[in-house]
């Protein structure tokens, strides 16, 4: 059976049983911030679970993409090793909010691997839980038990401890028991040897769980102590890789059709076969996985980057540079060449993949080719340390520098220096890692209350779009603290005039005043799990009152003109640049606006005026806002609307329309183009392969700005003498500048002449060397055109000049090539040792090489401590 074959017959069966089919959610989640990516299949869906929101159908299903690379579920190192872990994975789940419960999910999880896919019930065991002896004290999940028992022997049926058979969301929340149903996919043989019950849960990689039935009873508090929920939910997943190789009678997820037309196509490009090598095998594995990952995460919007969910992603994407480079010989980059085949296999599952193909390859190849060019460096740093090591074990906090600072990855380090015959000190190396993790980990680390809750409120009211003031009340409160911002409360209201941080633009700030005159200030505005959270220092003394709700107008209108500007700048350049514009990521603040997007060049002159005079005509056209609040999606989409990949939209959107321009938007904007008076592009780059970014200004930024170069443009006339065509008149400067230093370039020159006339007089032999130390009054460039010139006419030369030069000390060390190779001297060496005596350092050629330093006082001490490199 095929992979697209099992997934449609999921899909199918639950529908049928009355789910509503929903389509996976972006990987990266914008408004949870316990995670940083989907790590499982229910992670969409936490606002239903928590009671934030009722879904449309209390019975869903899907096959949810899921990236576990971070936190808590971490199998990043364990990919490649084996033959199931996996970085992204789909997750088929169905699911049910306080409808079904535990017999309806075990009966149909049974009739759809047993009736429908026609696995073997004989080769199936499944766990229940056991109970707990601990501070919960929880039983034996007999009803459970009760019910397998009518599918399957006893002998089947498992106890299985807390650790896996109790699912918890985080630290806190919604948590329960669970029943996993494992496979067992041994030969006869190996089954006759050993029973497959005593394989459950060993890491067995023929015995492996497929699918875990979550039964949601309870909630887990800030104290640890569990309470029922009100409603009792079903949360289900089976890995779809895993299904695949049971239902396509292989051993392992990589000889499933999800992962071997990948494997042909990394033989056909590197020459390597598969099955032959077990170190070509996990690079091949690693590389078919990760390839993957990388490339569904771009399609959802997430560029690798140097910090959060990008970082995770730039990870991803070396580790697999790094497999290819040690173990497959690629010095060049190919991995992006493998997105087309991903495409033809996933693509109608996943049309994101097929309509962002081009950007996925051209990151792909980019990053590849950047990272490639560290290895390269790498390469050369590592070479240094070996040579100038005073012994065969490398110091770990070099190791550690290496990979912390040039991004060298410390495995591929321990092999270049195992092929040298040394060996790094991996303690250390541990130490300086774990360190950092943990200076990384108090940093974020986030500790939280449980929700005191004042007034039962179903459904949270956003009317923040009509009104800046509101009264309000607290429904309920909880402390959270953190290294960083200390402690802080977070406050949910009835109603909320507040906007959220989302899509792109920043929360409200503001305050709220009691009717005692009391006063507390609201920082930030945030969105998390459909909940409308803001952010204060103190609590409010009258928590039971009502308070008057204030936005900061002035912040807002200033963010709205920013807004609605992002709109306009995605029009201008759709119309200036071609339809293959799309929105890659926006930041609206209340000081600019910044606007990511595909393109393949750098934008012209023209092309940037064109696209300035495109937004401002809809300015001065003062265009109204024409919005459409909760109308279904594809109504929105069917009347034009844009929609975003990457963004999660829900069965109703607000459809936002200034003239020609429609986009879905939950942000806030202005009633009139009119109010953005102005707009003003500040610079425009790359951020990526493919993706450029604009920064712009608006309204009393722009004025700002006019006002800013008006200041400078009077202040530069002032300096020019009041000239009357300054512009003319700092030209003048420019090319008398220029003249100027072409002088005293021929006057160094020349003085440099003479001196080295002198110096030869001052050479004095050590050794059969040519030996000059000498204190210079020559620039940095004069000192280098003696060396060389002295250095053409003596073949045993070694000199050591020093200078000071503004303040700053400079070393520089010549030494003849002859005796280089005949003495192994090293000019490298020399000023990198020499160099302390000014507080600096530097390096070079053997040759040749400088060091720079802050302490002229030095220098003398430095000459004169260069003799004894010649004794």
């Amino acid at each position: 059976m095929k992979s697209q074959d099992i997934r449609s017959k999921f899909l199918n069966f639950f529908e049928q049983k009355k789910h509503s089919i929903v389509p996976s959610a972006p990987m990266v989640l914008k408004d949870d911030p316990t995670l940083m990516f989907v790590n499982s299949g229910m992670a969409p869906f936490k606002e239903y679970f928590l009671g934030n929101a009722q879904p449309k159908n209390n019975r869903l299903a899907d096959s949810q993409k899921c990236l576990r690379v971070s936190g808590k579920h971490n199998d990043l190192e364990e990919v490649g090793y084996d033959t199931y872990h996996h970085t992204l994975f789909e997750m088929l789940g169905n699911w049910s909010f306080g409808d079904y419960f535990k017999k309806e999910a075990i009966a149909w999880a049974w009739e759809l691997l047993v009736d429908v896919y026609g696995i073997d019930k004989d080769i199936l065991y499944v766990t229940v839980f056991e109970g707990s002896n601990d501070a919960d004290n929880l039983e034996m999940d007999m009803e459970a038990f009760d019910i397998w028992k009518q599918y399957i022997s006893e002998d089947r049926i498992l106890k299985g401890n807390k650790k896996d058979n109790f699912w918890e969301m985080g630290d806190q929340g919604p948590c329960g028991p669970c029943s996993e149903i494992h496979v067992d996919i041994r030969s006869a043989e190996e089954k006759a040897k050993v029973d497959g019950k005593s394989l459950v849960n060993m890491d067995h990689p023929q015995v492996v769980e497929i699918w875990n039935l979550v039964f949601m009873q309870y909630n887990r508090k800030a104290n640890g102590s569990l309470e029922s929920l009100p409603n009792k939910h079903i949360d289900t997943g089976m890995g779809f890789e895993r299904l695949c190789m049971v239902l396509q009678g292989v051993q392992s997820n990589y000889d499933t059709d999800v992962f071997t037309p990948i494997i042909r196509e990394i033989e056909t490009i590197t020459d390597k076969n598969y099955g032959k090598n077990d170190k070509v095998d996990v690079a091949i594995r690693v590389i078919s996985d990760h390839v993957r990952a990388v490339a569904f995460s771009i399609a959802d919007g997430q560029l690798p980057s140097n910090t959060g969910a990008g970082y995770v992603i730039r990870r991803i994407l070396r580790r697999a540079v790094r497999y290819g480079f040690t173990f497959l010989d690629k010095k060049e980059p190919f991995i992006y060449r493998l997105v087309d085949v991903l495409v033809n296999r996933m693509g109608k599952a996943f049309p994101e993949l097929k309509s962002q193909k081009q950007l996925i390859e051209n990151v792909i190849k980019e990053e590849e080719a950047s990272f490639l060019r560290t290895l390269d460096q790498g390469l050369i740093l590592l070479d240094r340390i070996v040579e100038n090591s005073k012994s065969k074990e490398i110091p770990g906090s070099k190791v550690f520098e290496l990979k912390d600072t040039y991004g060298f990855p410390e495995d591929l380090t321990e092999l270049i220096l195992r092929e040298k015959g040394f060996t790094y000190n991996d303690d250390e190396f541990k130490k300086k890692l774990q360190e950092q993790q943990e200076r990384g980990k108090q940093a974020s680390e986030l500790k939280s209350d449980d929700w005191t809750v004042l007034i039962e409120d179903e459904e949270q009211e956003f009317i923040g779009y009509d009104t800046l003031e509101a009264s309000v009340k607290l429904t309920r409160y909880r402390k959270v603290t953190s290294k960083k911002d200390g402690e802080m409360y977070q406050l949910v209201f009835n109603i909320t005039p507040f906007y959220a941080e989302g899509g792109g633009q920043v929360g409200d700030k503001g305050y709220l005043e009691d009717a005692h005159g009391d006063v507390i200030y609201i920082i930030d505005t945030k969105k998390e799990n459909n909940v409308i959270i803001h952010f204060a220092k103190n609590l409010p003394k009258h928590i039971n009152e009502v308070f008057k709700a204030s936005v900061d107008g002035k912040q807002r209108r200033r963010t709205e003109c920013n807004h609605t500007a992002t709109h306009l700048l995605h029009q201008a350049l759709r119309e200036v640049l071609g339809e293959h514009v799309e929105q890659k990521g926006s930041a609206v603040h209340s000081k600019y606006l910044r606007f990511d997007f595909s393109h393949f060049s750098k934008l012209t002159v023209e092309e940037l005026r064109d696209v300035e005079n495109f937004v401002n005509r809809r300015i001065e056209g003062k265009l109204p806002l024409q919005e459409q609040r909760n109308i279904p999606m594809q109504q929105a989409i069917d009347e034009g609307a844009m929609a975003l990949f990457g963004e999660k939209y829900g069965d109703t959107v607000r459809a936002v329309r200034f003239g020609q321009s429609i986009e879905l938007c939950g942000g806030t904007h202005v009633k009139n183009t009119a109010d953005i008076w102005h707009f003003k592009i500040v610079s425009e780059g790359a951020v990526a392969a493919g993706i450029r970014r604009i920064e712009a200004i608006t309204n009393d930024a722009v004025k700002d700005f006019y006002f800013e170069n008006n200041r400078a443009y009077f202040e530069m006339r002032d300096l020019l003498n009041n000239a009357k065509e300054p512009v003319k008149a700092l030209q003048n400067l420019q090319d008398e500048n220029v003249a100027l230093k072409k002088q005293i370039e021929s006057l160094l020159k020349d003085k440099a002449k003479n001196i080295k006339a002198e110096l030869k007089s001052e050479l004095a032999e050590i050794n059969g060397i040519q030996f000059l130390a000498k204190k210079l009054d020559l620039d940095a460039s004069g000192i280098k055109d003696v060396c060389f010139e002295l250095g053409s006419q003596y073949k045993n030369l070694f000199l050591l000049f020093g200078a000071e030069i503004n303040g700053k000390a400079i070393l520089s060390c010549y030494i003849s090539k002859e005796l280089v190779a005949e003495k192994g001297l090293n000019a490298g060496t020399v000023v990198r040792d020499l160099g302390k005596h000014i507080q600096g350092g530097g390096g070079g050629q053997p040759f040749f090489a400088t060091a720079g330093g802050k302490n002229p006082q030095g220098i003398d001490e430095a000459l004169e401590a260069a003799k004894d490199y010649l004794k």
